[in-house]
């Protein structure tokens, strides 16, 4: 089976993170943006790195976009020129486009417009800092939907030297642990693993559940 191909439009601080978590996962990517300042900079870690304006249909056709399994559209402030490239996109009959949207303004039009996907990192970050800020356990969260997360707890003093089956998660809060990350291994408890100290829970349930958990670890 072929690998799968994707391209990334727009090299801010965004779509460059993209770029270089895919090289790093070993994936062809093709980065586009109209700054040839910015398409020198990627140009030597990148597959193919072109400068082309996305709002011009002829231009995409040519660089081979109707061919990419996926294209993030990561423009950053233009707003127009990311609906009208992300427009261009599905026309030409790209699979799959998730889009960096600013707005809800923004992402209700490329929705519209056929986005597969959008991702609002700044509105994302906001959410993931504030349940830090509101709880020292938790460390990472991950919204699933409105109602269930994904969060990352460090272990409090009353989760050391508890096994799983003695804590009871599933029982006493209706969430789920799915792994303990202990340094640099990531274990799959069974009923018997022990908490340690510098464990971190990873954990999915609902937002009330996990709020109620991470309250009684705080206690």
């Amino acid at each position: 089976m072929a690998k799968k191909t994707f391209a990334v439009i727009g090299i801010g601080r965004f779509g460059l993170s993209v770029v270089e978590e895919l090289i790093k996962n070993k994936f062809e990517v093709l980065v586009i943006d109209r700054n040839p300042d910015r398409i020198a900079k990627v140009a030597k870690i990148a597959t193919h790195a072109v400068v082309v304006d996305t709002s011009d249909e002829n231009a995409l056709r040519e660089v081979g976009i109707q061919s990419i399994d996926h294209v993030i559209v990561a423009i950053g402030k233009d707003i127009e020129d990311s609906i009208l490239t992300t427009l261009i996109l599905k026309e030409l009959g790209v699979k799959q486009v998730t889009v960096k949207v600013q707005n809800l303004y923004h992402e209700k039009v490329v929705l519209r417009l056929g986005a597969d996907e959008v991702v609002q990192p700044e509105y994302m970050m906001g959410k993931r800092l504030a349940h830090q800020i509101v709880s020292n356990s938790i460390l990472e969260y991950y919204d699933l939907n409105e109602t269930h997360s994904f969060i990352v707890l460090k272990a409090s003093d009353k989760l050391v030297d508890t096994t799983v089956i003695n804590l009871d998660l599933r029982n006493k809060y209706g969430i789920n642990l799915v792994a303990i990350k202990r340094g640099e291994d990531v274990i799959i408890p069974g009923p018997d693993s022990i908490f340690e100290v510098h464990d971190q829970l990873l954990v999915v349930g609902k937002n009330t559940d996990l709020q109620r958990f991470s309250a009684w670890c705080e206690k």
